[in-house]
């Protein structure tokens, strides 16, 4: 059989020529999912999603909303009374005030999602986190390091075109800051404010270990750590969004964490890459600290999130076992399905709680939400706790 010679004739301008219409499709794509106004909008909350974060019953809803003038009315839209994101966040905060974080004893609790591997649902876990628990009232930061930006994306921010050095955490690492408020951006979701990512973040590869090397004394797994210390006090939970690597942003990333979350696919392959990213972290670790001779390193809570579940794949079942196995009582006791819902937002430019009731089949969005608002539970206790602990450690520490 003749083969055709290939002879190379792409050059590097047409691949900047690609890379050009790339970045213009995804500008036009945007446009047209955020159609008329291009900006992306929160969705609204009615009184029964309220009364269910809440778990209070809709005459007591009633009763509250006829003594205290002061909560906000919400509109009448068809038969239902909804709220803006701002004003269900302040009736959930003024109904749950033993769930509220005090700022005086405690400061945020900041959640590193981490996985070696991609595609793993890692940025979808993020956004639909912050989401999560932002509707139950917490104030929330999100940190995107991911170069790529898929995360700053979802909250209607393209890396490409809407993001500057200076708005990432880049700053912070060239030393040339010391904290992040200047880095801060608010979102369209009324109490998420997000560090946005860009393609400047691959400078951090370099920009990291060429200070360790120059700068007597310097701790580079430590300046995210040390950055997030000016911003804790403002917010419930600080969620990063971390590289689908063990790079050292990621590292950055486990260091400044009091909770890890991975999310993992009941697969062979991303088994096996689990294995690899706790080994390569341990190892890290050890030389990081132990070798010389700080305290060790201590999470509140490691998560194992089961993602992208298919019921119907037989491999699915022995892997779970696999994974039970291997980790115990760090997996989660709830399982993300997979579903074309989380497709179908994510082709919007958003999650689960971007859809509104009627563009998608009523029974699947529930299901889709239904698992979310589950693990929201789980973590939302786990950050409750790590308040807790850090109350009681400050109590301990006036005692002295």
């Amino acid at each position: 059989m003749n083969v055709e010679p290939l002879i190379p004739n792409i050059d590097f301008d047409q691949l900047e020529e690609i890379a050009l219409a790339a970045t213009t499709m995804v500008q036009s794509a945007r446009e047209h999912m955020l159609a008329p106004n291009k900006v992306k909008k929160a969705p609204h909350m009615t009184t029964t999603e309220i009364c269910e974060i809440t778990q209070l019953q809709r005459s007591n809803f009633n009763y509250h909303y006829t003594t205290n003038e002061t909560l906000p009315r919400g509109q009448i839209a068809g038969n239902k009374r909804e709220f803006t994101m701002a004003e269900a966040r302040e009736w959930i905060r003024f109904l749950r005030p033993d769930k509220v974080r005090d700022p005086s004893v405690s400061a945020g609790c900041t959640i590193t999602v981490a996985n070696y591997k991609g595609g793993v649902t890692k940025t979808t876990t993020v956004a639909t986190l912050a989401q999560g628990l932002c509707r139950r009232g917490m104030r929330t930061l999100v940190i995107d390091l991911d170069p790529q930006g898929s995360c700053s994306a979802l909250f209607g921010i393209l890396a490409d075109v809407d993001v500057e050095e200076d708005q990432t955490v880049t700053p912070l690492y060239m030393g040339t800051q010391d904290g992040l408020e200047s880095c801060i951006q608010k979102t369209y979701w009324d109490g998420i404010d997000i560090i946005a990512a860009s393609p400047a973040l691959y400078s951090s590869e370099f920009i990291l270990p060429s200070r360790q090397r120059s700068e007597p004394g310097f701790e580079f797994w430590r300046v995210l750590d040390a950055g997030l210390d000016s911003v804790r006090d403002q917010y419930d939970v600080i969620i990063i969004d971390s590289p689908p690597s063990l790079s050292y942003t990621t590292i950055n990333a486990l260091m400044a964490a009091d909770g890890l979350l991975m999310p993992m696919p009941p697969s062979n392959l991303d088994f096996a890459s689990s294995a690899q990213f706790w080994n390569l972290c341990t190892d890290l670790i050890k030389t990081l600290y132990a070798d010389r001779g700080l305290p060790d390193k201590k999470f509140s809570f490691i998560n194992i999130l089961l993602s992208k579940v298919d019921s119907s794949v037989g491999v699915s079942t022995a892997v779970r076992s696999w994974i039970y196995n291997a980790y115990g009582s760090m997996v989660m006791p709830v399982e993300i399905p997979k579903t074309s819902i989380a497709e179908t937002a994510s082709a919007g430019f958003g999650t689960v709680y971007d859809l509104v009731p009627g563009s998608v089949l009523a029974k699947t969005l529930k299901r889709a939400k239904d698992a979310y608002e589950d693990m929201i539970d789980y973590v939302e206790k786990q950050v409750r706790g790590v308040w807790a602990g850090q109350a009681l450690m400050n109590s301990k520490g006036d005692a002295k």
